[in-house]
């Protein structure tokens, strides 16, 4: 009778504590992001630039100059894109006024499409629509003035990042013996499998991701350019780059051209061929690009990656939705590697679910009508 008693109140202290331990790491997160995202893309930065490294070491080259190399070319890469991003931009400010009008002239003929079609649209709605219009072009200059300007963290976590890939390469072997120091001996083994396998994972990620990124940025651009988009080279390139982020990097990425051919273009067909580039792109970065390229390194069920890019982007915003991938991959490892936590790792895993999975094999059948 006592058990029975004491089993719901230990129940509700487990979850007491688990929802107190989630709360205090969030204000955690929350209150130290500006130092520690730094830090957590400085880490996979490193695991990117850690082959290029080794290579110029294999190569007799000492661990210093090899990793100076790496990091002056991560920088010549990373560096480049910002500042001709910066400097389409600034192109892009200065022509605000022109595609502000162009805007004008769409709007008024997509009124006067409405009017033929279901009747007359009154003063209100049409000085409604255009007001929304001219306060989105404001706004957009007013977002685009401060995101060139810069805030102060922004510059520091740019500077300091090539400083904390340098140390994190350098000291990437104390690293693993600290954690064997600090650990019982009979752990030894399993916390050096935990340390081999993320190595791998992330390094794979990362330099897999690097590649979908590239390919898409031409992929991206020349289609805009077919298409008739405005700035295609600038919207190309960052459609591209928003694809770090899983799921919704595309989404968001095609969202700028979607937006400027909608309001700028010389018609519909923009807009509409905006759309067909982007069913093209989605499908073939998700069945094409990354299966073949990173290899389904990560192994996360897509309903935990969502979940995980949401709560990245809520603490950490747009780093964080980029950064929570590869840490949600880490964990999964350390899970499976503890007995007790195991169940966990199954639940975010992609495995369990393989007799579901919708295969070649299973549409020929379902086609054919074959059993």
């Amino acid at each position: 009778m006592s058990k029975n008693n004491k089993l719901p109140f230990s129940i509700i202290t487990r979850l007491v504590i688990l929802m107190l331990f989630f709360l205090l790491l969030y204000t955690f997160l929350v209150e130290f992001k500006n130092f520690l995202y730094p830090i957590f893309l400085g880490i996979l930065f490193a695991y990117l630039l850690y082959p290029v490294a080794k290579f110029f070491e294999r190569r007799s080259i000492p661990r210093i100059p090899g990793i100076l190399l790496s990091v002056f070319l991560g920088i010549f890469i990373v560096y480049g894109t910002i500042f001709f991003i910066y400097t389409q931009l600034k192109f892009l400010l200065k022509d605000i006024p022109t595609l502000e009008t162009q805007a004008v002239k769409n709007i008024d003929a997509f009124i006067y499409q409405l009017e033929s079609q279901f009747g007359t649209v009154s003063e209100a709605q049409q000085s409604s629509l255009k007001k929304t219009v001219s306060e989105f072009f404001q706004s957009s200059t007013d977002n685009l003035d401060e995101i060139l300007t810069s805030t102060a963290q922004t510059a520091f976590t740019i500077f300091i990042m090539p400083v904390y890939i340098f140390f994190l390469l350098y000291y990437r072997n104390k690293y693993r013996d600290f954690a064997l120091m600090v650990l019982p001996e009979k752990g030894h083994q399993k916390t050096d499998e935990i340390i081999k396998e993320i190595s791998i994972v992330v390094k794979k990620y990362m330099g897999g991701v690097f590649i979908v990124v590239l390919i898409l940025c031409f992929v991206n651009s020349f289609g805009l350019y077919i298409v008739g988009v405005k700035y295609w080279l600038l919207l190309g390139l960052i459609a591209a780059i928003c694809n770090f982020i899983p799921y919704f990097g595309t989404i968001i990425g095609y969202s700028f051209p979607l937006a400027m051919a909608l309001l700028t273009g010389n018609g519909p067909g923009t807009a509409i061929g905006v759309v067909i580039l982007f069913i093209i792109v989605q499908f073939t970065e998700n069945n094409i690009l990354t299966p073949n390229i990173t290899g389904g390194q990560v192994k996360i069920n897509p309903f935990f990656i969502i979940l995980s890019v949401l709560i990245g982007g809520i603490i950490w915003g747009i780093p964080g939705m980029f950064i929570v991938v590869p840490l949600m991959a880490s964990l999964k490892i350390v899970l499976e590697k503890v007995e007790a936590l195991k169940p966990w790792a199954f639940l975010i895993s992609d495995s369990g679910t393989e007799e579901y999975a919708m295969t070649t094999s299973k549409l020929k059948k379902f086609f054919t009508g074959n059993k």
